[in-house]
């Protein structure tokens, strides 16, 4: 049986990485008009940002089996063993969005996940594994 859980998305995140892509352009083009420069210019931050947006929209978290599988897009694909699970708590690094967990794992492992439902997937994961230390409690 396989568990799906969305990863959790920060539109406030996406709004800022628009404005850092987009906003000086937008200054630039304000002040000395639209040079042809421009042109080359959003040719490369469009596609950027769109698979930027992308990342962010197709992060998911699968349990299948005894494996958490962490799909972020085309370019990051892990998978970890259950019983290698430690410990599943709440980070509050600020490279991860809001509903950030820590999951640590093997010797020295530590990965950090946003999902959208984080006690679902902690509850899920200490079902299949009880020897989890779970710290994810309802806020």
């Amino acid at each position: 049986m396989i568990k799906k859980n969305k990863a959790k998305v920060s539109y406030g995140m996406l709004i800022f990485i628009f404005l850092v892509f987009f906003g000086p352009v937008s200054f630039e083009v304000l002040n000395d008009g639209i040079q042809s420069e421009f042109y080359v210019l959003l040719g490369v931050l469009i596609p950027s940002f769109v698979f930027i947006l992308y990342m962010f929209l197709k992060t998911e978290y699968y349990i299948e089996e005894n494996l958490l599988k962490i799909k972020c897009g085309l370019l990051f694909n892990k998978s970890i063993e259950i019983h290698k699970i430690k410990k599943i708590s709440k980070t509050n690094s600020p490279i991860s969005s809001p509903a950030r967990i820590e999951i640590t794992y093997g010797e020295y492992d530590e990965i950090i996940l946003s999902p959208k439902d984080k006690l679902t997937l902690a509850k899920d994961l200490t079902t299949i594994h009880p020897a989890i230390e779970n710290n994810i409690t309802e806020d």
